[in-house]
């Protein structure tokens, strides 16, 4: 993608790249990667939502992208699915679950990507500052409050042209205020409303917040 399609903020261009057929794009995966995903929706085990990863799938073959970052490997089912659907893909991903990072390990080396997949088991503040750039499209599913902390190292690591999408920054709808947050919540949802604030007057992105699963932020970066 060339920056300079959005240099003069033109987000119907952003938009158009960002529509994805989530029912077209996921029957296209493997019935087994289906049926992983499908489970660990049901018991609210971290993976992106259809309508997430139906968009995270458009981009990576729009972009197009030779490179991701995932921060929150969860179980390896959103980057399997990017590893499949673009052969050419080489992904490094994030994970400080043990159980988790042993499970994603186990599935790349199933599905036969495990030559193109990095998977760190580490913690995220610590991978960033070890990782090189650039990336063409990188995914943050981790840790929702340390988005906006991670923002200017995520920036960094992100070619010009690239897309950073964070995933849950409406959470629940706590986030644009549709719905009350809990007391317990309320840090938690400021942290995300700083992201959001961030990443939309950022002059070196251009950000779309997208309705699908509880919110997709794709930003391009500019400069």
């Amino acid at each position: 993608m060339s920056a300079e399609k959005f240099a003069a903020g033109e987000r119907a261009a952003l938009a158009a790249l960002c529509t994805a057929d989530a029912e077209r794009e996921l029957a296209a995966l493997p019935q087994r990667l289906q049926k992983l995903r499908a489970g660990a929706l049901e018991v609210r085990d971290p993976t992106a939502a259809d309508g997430t990863l139906a968009v995270l799938l458009r981009l990576a073959r729009e972009l197009p992208a030779q490179t991701v970052l995932e921060i929150g490997t969860g179980e390896g089912l959103t980057a399997l699915a990017l590893a499949l659907a673009c052969p050419a893909l080489r992904i490094t991903t994030v994970e400080a679950d043990a159980a988790r990072h042993a499970a994603a390990c186990a599935h790349f080396a199933e599905f036969g990507v495990r030559e193109r997949v990095t998977a760190l088991f580490a913690d995220a503040a610590v991978a960033l500052n070890g990782l090189q750039g650039p990336f063409d499209l990188i995914f943050l599913d981790g840790p929702k409050a340390q988005y906006v902390h991670w923002l200017p190292r995520l920036k960094e690591l992100l070619r010009v042209g690239g897309v950073l999408a964070a995933d849950d920054v409406l959470l629940y709808g706590w986030v644009d205020g549709s719905v009350p947050v809990p007391y317990k919540r309320r840090s938690i949802a400021a942290r995300l409303g700083d992201y959001l604030a961030a990443v939309q007057s950022d002059p070196a992105l251009e950000t779309l917040v997208l309705r699908v699963g509880e919110g997709l932020a794709v930003s391009v970066l500019l400069r």
